[in-house]
């Protein structure tokens, strides 16, 4: 929910005494709507006609001086004008502190314990502590305590009634925002097309890198395949025999097989063994 966003409300009785109110009852309607827990906006009352009319009575322009006060200004400024305005009560007083925190707030997040104690004059910091925690509980401001740094760091706030002739700095204020702001889109939007061209054309590339492998890929594997099948038309698969047939005299004999020249030779070998241990075995017999 949006800070300030019943404060009008509880505005709302006090407009409508201000119909029938003049004079001394308009005046101490001022009073009671200055102290009244709840109502930080006075703008529309600033406004009405019969209020108006207190700043034009020099018994009662005082009370019109102090509902200006409350609209948009400051502690500082009761302080420096105080003869000229009526005497404050003790919720007129917290309410026109409150009210203060929010002003400083809108030049500055950032507000150290030292300035506000001397803005709003307050005794110790425990006292200035217990004043922004009501008013965060009042829903006048958010923000937190940061009590190791001595500051208030503020969030943001409500907002204050504008005082005449403010509303021009406040458009200009806005017209600035909206420049920046503007400016900033801008950058962004033109880092954001950066980034998508720039990424198109990795993904260009990598598509290029791509379909160059899959060609060597398919190079290679062509190649292979070829090799496989020259080797299968020489040779069916196996090893090929190229011995030419043998003449041996007037006979043409097809030569052995490696695997039957082998078995061959191991007979002839194991034959020759065999006559060689028969020899031996003859010689002993013929000492003996």
């Amino acid at each position: 929910m949006e800070l300030g966003a019943n404060f009008a409300a509880k505005l709302e009785p006090f407009l409508l005494m201000s119909k029938s109110a003049k004079g001394a009852a308009a005046a101490k309607l001022i009073q009671d709507a200055t102290s009244a827990p709840g109502v930080f906006v006075f703008a529309e009352l600033l406004e009405l006609p019969n209020i108006q009319e207190l700043s034009k009575s020099e018994q009662h322009t005082q009370f019109y001086s102090l509902l200006q006060l409350f609209s948009y200004k400051t502690f500082q400024d009761y302080l420096q004008h105080k003869d000229a305005l009526p005497h404050l009560n003790k919720a007129q007083v917290t309410k026109l502190k409150h009210l203060s925190i929010v002003s400083l707030a809108m030049d500055r997040r950032i507000l150290p314990y030292s300035d506000l104690l001397e803005a709003l004059q307050m005794p110790t910091i425990r006292d200035l502590e217990d004043l922004i925690i009501d008013a965060i509980y009042l829903d006048i401001l958010r923000g937190k305590l940061d009590q190791k740094e001595q500051q208030l760091e503020v969030e943001y706030t409500m907002g204050r009634d504008l005082e005449p002739g403010k509303i021009e700095e406040v458009l200009a204020a806005l017209r600035n925002w909206a420049s920046t702001t503007s400016a900033v889109l801008s950058s962004l939007d033109n880092q954001l097309n950066s980034l998508a061209s720039q990424g198109a054309a990795n993904a260009a590339n990598n598509e290029e890198h791509e379909k160059a492998w899959q060609s060597t890929l398919k190079d290679i594997l062509d190649k292979q395949k070829e090799g496989r099948s020259g080797r299968k038309a020489l040779g069916g698969g196996g090893v090929y025999n190229s011995t030419p047939f043998v003449e041996r005299g007037n006979t043409r004999e097809e030569p052995m097989d490696v695997d039957d020249a082998v078995v061959e030779n191991k007979g002839k070998n194991r034959k020759a063994s065999q006559e060689a241990g028969s020899k031996q075995q003859k010689k002993r017999n013929r000492f003996w």
